[in-house]
């Protein structure tokens, strides 16, 4: 079990000043990246500019310090844009803080509880349909400002945001998209040009330049917010009784968003540097990070998958370059965030459509639609639709909950019990020689688990058993695991036969079910010498039950 440590104390150790180098420029170029992204990401949340970087500094500084990957990079990121947008609209900022800081403290504990390694049991069909559903709505978000829309309302749920599309398209303003045309050509050029410049800024510059130039009617961030260039002193928020019922089941989202997505970023990071993260140590300085964050007047913040990248690909091996990254941009909010108020509007709406196409996994997507089981289709189909027409925290229930009933469903229909025959070669082909069964002796194979959903088709398999046979024998080699319902049907089993005179003889249990037997006390029930380590022993120890009979 790994120790609670930053990986940061242990890398620090056999620190050079070589790496140090490469981990500045990696954090230099990863700020460059960031910056633009924090500003568009806090935008579409809901909050205000610098608000955006606020959260990069605070909680990237911080989840770099205490993270338990040596690359991972943090900050507001895409998963959250919608999830916060509605807690401001109803709750408002200060309700979202609060949330932020109980999400904080559920992080810490499922890393001071070690529920770090849960992560694996999300199915990928949940992770990829619900990201897909957050890319969409995404989108949707950002429909108004790229074409210029003016809206009578501000909805705030992704079906209401469409209709409202729909009957302002009146108010379309073709300078709005025009900006928005060639900032979107940009991002998507640019990269295949000039590859160590940020596409995103370079889309900034040009569309500010000639919207400030061209003395276009388009709208820029100086225009809807006012922008400030100081670093806020630490609130506590008034956590009262009213506030925390009201924003629970938002702290639960922001909580859960975080682990699978930092811990998912770390997972790629691991598969990039050939490193190993420690989850539990992730969860705990991703709750500290969103803690902080939300104290500094931040949004909720989690790892960046393609920050993350971007560091890796530009040297960054330790987590001093997640902490250059967040000085650099706190350097940039002091002397240079003036500026922002320049970015028009469409511009950001536009960086937002490549983000989401970059988070909507739609290669994922369609592969697991054409190749793969019905079941998990539908799994996908029914996440990524609840997460556009309702929220995450419904998806990833349902999803959930429908993932693990199909999932029993399969194995219901895996586990069988089928009786042998007198000489049986088919069911048995790991027997050389034929096995003669003894006269009164019935023998059951049972594959697969016994568990809850198999339980009654086990105990009629049984029960409808010839009624002459005095010896039940049991095989149970490819049994990997029994429940409490699979006990309570072997009992049921058991107390028949007792009453009828017959025996039950347990062939090859495997460590599992032989561990459940003996706690439960079937095990004694059933007597040690009728458990025997394979099917030879067994059909002797049946042969003499017979004969003492």
């Amino acid at each position: 079990m790994e120790k609670l440590q930053p990986k940061l104390f242990s890398l620090m150790k056999k620190y050079s000043k070589q790496q140090f180098v490469k981990d500045i420029t990696a954090g230099v170029i990863v700020a460059i990246i960031a910056l633009p992204l924090s500003i568009a990401l806090a935008l579409a949340s809901g909050a205000t500019p610098e608000q955006g970087l606020y959260t990069a500094i605070v909680a990237g500084f911080v989840i770099s310090f205490l993270g338990g990957s040596r690359v991972q990079i943090a900050g507001p990121t895409a998963a959250f844009a919608s999830i916060v947008a509605g807690i401001i609209a109803a709750n408002g900022f200060s309700g979202l803080v609060v949330a932020t800081i109980m999400a904080g403290i559920m992080l810490i504990l499922m890393g001071v509880f070690k529920l770090g390694s849960l992560i694996k049991f999300i199915p990928f069909t949940i992770t990829t349909g619900f990201t897909s559903g957050i890319a969409v709505t995404i989108v949707i978000g950002q429909i108004k400002d790229f074409l210029g829309l003016t809206f009578k309302n501000s909805p705030v749920e992704t079906v209401e945001k469409v209709e409202e599309i729909v009957s302002s398209i009146d108010t379309f303003n073709y300078q709005a998209l025009i900006i928005g045309a060639v900032s979107l050509a940009v991002l998507i050029l640019a990269p295949k040009v000039l590859k160590k410049i940020p596409a995103s800024l370079i889309a900034i510059l040009v569309s500010a330049l000639l919207v400030k130039f061209l003395n276009l009617d388009v709208l820029t961030i100086g225009d809807l917010y006012e922008v400030s260039s100081e670093f806020p002193t630490p609130s506590v928020p008034d956590f009262s009784l009213e506030t925390v019922k009201a924003v629970f089941p938002d702290a639960v989202t922001i909580a859960l968003l975080a682990a699978v997505e930092s811990l998912l970023s770390c997972v790629v990071a691991d598969g990039m540097v050939g490193s190993r993260h420690n989850s539990n140590m992730e969860l705990i300085a991703q709750g500290a990070g969103n803690i902080c964050s939300a104290l500094f007047g931040g949004i909720p913040a989690t790892g960046a998958i393609a920050r993350t990248a971007a560091n890796i690909k530009n040297g960054g091996r330790t987590p001093v370059a997640g902490m250059v990254h967040a000085v650099v941009l706190l350097a940039v909010l002091l002397v240079l965030m003036p500026l922002a108020s320049y970015i028009p509007m469409p511009t950001i709406a536009a960086i937002l459509f490549i983000v989401a196409y970059n988070m909507s996994e739609w290669r994922e997507f369609v592969s697991i639609i054409k190749h793969s089981p019905k079941s998990d289709t539908l799994v996908l189909l029914v996440t990524f639709i609840l997460t556009i027409a309702f929220d995450l925290v419904v998806a990833i229930c349902v999803g959930l909950v429908l993932a693990t009933v199909l999932f029993m469903k399969r194995m219901s229909d895996e586990t069988n019990t089928y009786g042998w025959k007198e000489f049986d070669e088919l069911t048995d082909k790991e027997n050389i020689s034929l096995k003669k069964v003894p006269e009164g002796v019935s023998v059951f194979e049972i594959t697969g688990p016994i568990f809850f959903g198999v339980a009654n088709k086990f105990q009629d398999a049984v029960g409808s058993s010839d009624k002459s046979k005095k010896v039940l024998v049991l095989r149970m080699r490819s049994v990997p695991a029994i429940d409490a319902t699979g006990i309570h049907a072997l009992e049921n089993i058991l107390d028949n036969f007792e009453k009828k005179g017959k025996t039950i003889i347990i062939s090859h249990a495997n460590e599992q079910p032989l561990k459940v037997l003996k706690k439960s006390g079937l095990y004694k029930k059933i007597g040690k010498e009728n458990f025997c380590p394979n099917i030879d022993a067994a059909l002797l120890r049946a042969e003499k039950v017979m004969e003492n009979n």
